[in-house]
């Protein structure tokens, strides 16, 4: 298969598998999900231009915290929610303190446990708490922070489908993504997002690129003890992974020192 075809079946695969927009996929093999998980914090980039135009314009008509929980849901609603479900999952499988296929077992469950419900009130809570405060900041730091938030929860996930990380069945998104990103896309992809986090806080361009760096660290030391205790990644963690790194950059992005 030609390279550029290649990138052009990633490309819609990555648009598809994180987010609503109606963007048709086409082949979908390992070597395509790896270039899609390689693109995914251009999609998230992408997210984040509209969920920064939604916050700046619901910003000019309703207060801060009315914008920024209908930010928050139009989030959900560009992903199918599909993201908060993997959160929810992947905390109630890691809470029971089961290892293996019986945590397996509970994220397949249909309901949700208390911890997983703690998970998504806590998530949603931060959000919507920094996106209020990010609406007080000039449009074009506001724009930057939600966009580099929602891009690095993305590229979450191409860290986790770096080469090495195990999927923890044989089957599923975790089994046809992981280990199909190679080190040079993860590293671009670093450096990208953290440029795009830049402009996020006034008067201090170095905040947001090391919101970055540490939701990241984060998301490393999450992934491992995944791996340890299911064996390794399924679509639910690549899904919970996106909502704690975004999260932890919204919230690097307004802490004050």
């Amino acid at each position: 298969m030609p390279a550029e075809s290649r990138f052009i079946a990633g490309a819609r695969l990555a648009v598809t598998t994180f987010s609503t927009l109606p963007v048709r996929a086409g082949r979908i093999d390992r070597p395509v999900a790896g270039t899609a998980m390689a693109l995914a914090p251009a999609v998230g980039a992408l997210l984040g231009a509209l969920l920064g135009g939604v916050l700046l314009l619901t910003g000019t008509l309703a207060p801060p915290l009315v914008a920024a929980g209908v930010t928050v849901g139009a989030a959900a609603l560009l992903t199918r929610g599909l993201h908060l479900d993997g959160l929810a999952d992947t905390v109630d499988a890691l809470g029971s303190y089961r290892r293996g296929a019986a945590a397996l077992e509970i994220m397949k469950k249909p309901d949700v446990g208390p911890f997983g419900v703690v998970a998504l009130v806590v998530v949603v809570l931060v959000q919507a708490a920094a996106l209020a405060e990010l609406a007080g900041r000039s449009w074009p730091a506001c724009l930057a922070a939600v966009v580099a938030a929602t891009a690095a929860g993305r590229l979450g996930v191409t860290v986790a489908c770096r080469r090495g990380v195990p999927a923890a069945r044989p089957d599923g998104l975790g089994a046809m993504v992981a280990g199909t990103v190679g080190p040079v896309a993860v590293t671009v992809g670093a450096v990208a997002v953290a440029l795009l986090a830049v402009p996020a806080v006034p008067g201090r361009p170095w905040q947001g690129p090391l919101a970055v760096a540490a939701a990241l660290a984060v998301a490393v030391a999450l992934l491992t003890h995944v791996v340890r205790r299911l064996g390794g990644i399924t679509g639910d963690v690549l899904g919970a992974t996106v909502e704690v790194v975004t999260t932890l950059v919204y919230l690097g992005v307004v802490l004050s020192g």
